[in-house]
């Protein structure tokens, strides 16, 4: 982006719309211009100019953010970068957003809020940065009612168990790994919603963290025919099951014997990101030949491109997110650039090579 990057901001805080306007205008590249205390405001405001990124809070008077974002994604698609709590009723209002069209999110504290916006400034410019990059996109998509996902509005983390048929318990003799970051949460839901029960495990990376990844797997699980969790060390990698890394760990595919199962495990970030896709995709190169998928979508940075590579250099078969359907082609365009890549397909058309990958002997 050649220009400054215009950004306004929306909060019912008035410290956290002075902290932020500071934070952010001390960049060269971001201009604030402008800041309102709730939507109804916001949007008189952004008629006369209208922003490259909405910094967005999703609890307000008179319209809250989901309802404002869903608004905006419908009349005046727009990057939209949500600051939410890091509470569990942040992260299911976070999910929420997220499933609207946001494109990312930053988290805050409710106490010791001042100082942890200054402290968190270079997070907060890079947040902007990488917001207005991405390329917005309204898949359409409606959260679950709360009967649907009774879990998310009663603030616990357990994803429902699904009943599970005898060829659904066994292990999986091939593997399907997913990485994806940026546009990743919307591209998941609507990739895992289109399989079917009877698939080959999973084992996904999406860049999230702590707490949001339990939030997420447990609406995934309320809306798919799989069972999709939050991975805890030594699950096992079973047919009809996809297992999410979670926030703040990273996640490796073990073999014991006949079957596959997953490590999580601490340790420092890999190309800034914990969970890492590389991680995940070289632990899988390693184990695997033929009967391994590998999938790298939507996303910013490099983050897979060489674990990615490694898959393809095993035998795995590989596959890349194209960028017409992406929010931020980051990822896959550098797995591409890499040579690691057997075939580049629109989002919509995953679901069919999954099946298809599935299927062959």
């Amino acid at each position: 982006m050649t220009n400054r990057i215009k950004v306004f901001i929306v909060d019912d805080s008035a410290v956290v719309r002075q902290v932020l306007t500071g934070v952010l205008a001390s960049d060269p590249q971001i201009e604030i211009i402008g800041t309102a205390a709730d939507p109804i405001l916001a949007q008189e405001k952004m008629m006369s100019e209208w922003p490259d990124v909405i910094v967005l809070d999703v609890e307000m008077p008179r319209m809250d953010g989901i309802t404002f974002l869903k608004k905006i994604m419908a009349e005046h698609p727009t990057r939209v970068l949500i600051c939410s709590t890091l509470t569990e009723t942040g992260a299911a209002t976070t999910m929420q957003a997220l499933a609207a069209g946001a494109v990312g999110f930053v988290t805050k504290p409710k106490l010791g809020l001042k100082s942890f916006l200054s402290d968190s400034s270079s997070e907060m410019i890079r947040a902007v940065k990488q917001a207005a990059q991405a390329t917005p996109r309204n898949f359409g998509r409606i959260l679950p009612t709360a009967s649907a996902s009774s879990g998310a509005t009663q603030g616990t983390t357990q994803a429902a168990p699904k009943a599970a048929s005898t060829s659904m318990a066994e292990s999986s003799n091939k593997i399907i790994a997913i990485g994806t970051s940026t546009g990743g949460t919307q591209a998941l839901e609507l990739l895992l919603t289109s399989l079917p029960r009877v698939c080959p495990g999973i084992v996904i990376v999406q860049h999230m963290p702590e707490k949001f990844t339990a939030m997420f797997a447990e609406r995934l699980n309320s809306i798919c025919e799989l069972e999709v969790r939050e991975a805890k060390n030594g699950d096992r990698v079973n047919m009809g099951r996809a297992l999410i890394a979670p926030g703040g760990m990273h996640m490796r595919l073990l073999r014991s014997g006949a079957f596959f199962n997953v490590e999580v495990c601490d340790g420092p970030p890999v190309n800034r990101h914990k969970p890492s896709v590389d991680v995940l995709f070289k632990s899988v190169a390693a184990l695997t030949r033929d009967n391994a998928l590998g999938i790298i979508m939507t996303g910013m940075g490099d983050d897979g491109a060489r674990g990615l590579r490694e898959m393809h250099d095993a035998g795995a078969h590989t596959i890349a997110q194209d960028e017409a359907s992406c929010v931020v082609f980051g990822m896959p365009k550098e797995a591409i650039k890499l040579g690691g890549v057997d075939r580049i397909v629109s989002l919509s058309n995953i679901a069919a090579e999954i099946n298809h990958f599935s299927k062959d002997s």
